[in-house]
Parts: C-alpha cells; structure tokens; sequence
C-alpha cells in the first residue's frame, strides 16, 4: 500500500529498530495518529532532548544522567564484585532480579571477528584498569554473557586476560538456556542464574 510521504518516513525510521518490522512499525504510526497532540509533543521532546540528557558514566560506561551513576556512586553497592556484560540495557534484567548488589562494567559488545568486533574495540582496556586501580581490591568479576558463540568467546577471553589479577572470576549458573538474551530472561531464570554463578 502506498501511504502518504510523512508516514512513510515514519514506518521506514521504525523499521530500522532492532526486531521490529515493517508491520510493527505500520502499528506504531498508525497507534501516534491516534494519540491526542499534547502526547506526540511530549514524545517528540523527550527524543530530542534524549542525546543531551543522557551521558556515559565514567566508572562502568552504563547510560545515566549523571556520573558517576547511581550504581556506582552508591556507598552500599558491594564495589568488590564486577559484573561484565555486554551492554548497558542488560544491566536492568540484573537489577530487576533484586538479587545483585555489586557492581558493573559494560563493554559495548562482544568479540566477534567476523564482523570485525576485535578486543580492542570493546572497553576491555578500560575493565583491566579498573580492576588494577581500584582502591578496593576486587573480589570477584562475574562474567555475565549470552550463551552464544558471541558470549562464549568474549567470557573465554576474558577469563585468559583476567586470570593472573588474582581474583575469583565466575560465569553464570546455566539458568539460562543455549541462546537465550539476557534482556529477555523472566526474573526467576535470572535470579537463579546469578544466584548459582560458578567459577570459571
């Protein structure tokens, strides 16, 4: 069907979300055109204003307001325990759970070669840095990802850098099946994956 050049934009920018397709971003356009303008206008600032609220915290590279972010500048937060993952929307399935109180490190990705994802692209300089200079000495690192080829690799990685800093490294308990998100686990297969976390 042909729609109007404005709604075909809009279907067409919808589109180029990650899992979404092209009739999801139909019922997306069409779900705005039905919304009173008072909301469109509050949703249109809300996506302007979005790359000049949010900033990179300098502690573990999660999006927040401010930085350090609440996570890491949080006096009750256990600081001796750093869980790795990928990226930063992973870290709400975490918290979520209520069971994890320590600390994070994103890296922005896994290792993947083939499509050129070297370690020298993640922010595993960085991880290496916070571990050595931290004031507190680090306990444990947690390396929390995907069970996938991805995940596998990049943990394995991590595990053969990490190794010689002395400290306890653990993976997660297999709660979560071969090929599972992360950000798509319920709490309870969450929980009971970090709960039983083992050492690498």
């Amino acid at each position: 069907m042909s729609y109007p050049a404005p709604l075909r934009f809009l279907i067409d920018q919808f589109s180029r979300f990650p899992g979404i397709g092209e009739k999801t971003a139909q019922r997306f356009v069409f779900y705005l055109l039905r919304q009173p303008p008072a909301d469109i206008i509050r949703f249109a600032r809300a996506l302007m204003e979005l790359q000049d609220s949010i900033i990179v915290c300098r502690v573990c590279f999660n999006y927040a307001e401010k930085t350090p972010c609440n996570i890491c500048g949080d006096p009750t937060r256990d600081q001796e325990t750093i869980c790795v993952v990928a990226f930063s929307h992973e870290v709400g399935a975490f918290e979520r759970t209520g069971e994890y109180r320590g600390a994070y490190h994103i890296l922005g990705g896994n290792v993947n070669i083939l499509d050129g994802i070297t370690p020298d692209r993640l922010r595993i300089k960085e991880l290496v840095e916070r571990i050595t200079r931290s004031e507190k000495k680090v306990q444990e690192v947690i390396l929390a990802f995907n069970p996938d080829l991805e995940g596998e690799s990049t943990g394995l990685y991590l595990y053969k850098l990490l190794m010689p800093y002395g400290m306890k490294l653990t993976r997660l308990a297999r709660g979560l099946p071969r090929g599972a998100d992360i950000e798509y686990a319920d709490e309870i297969t969450l929980a009971d994956a970090i709960k039983a976390r083992r050492e690498v």
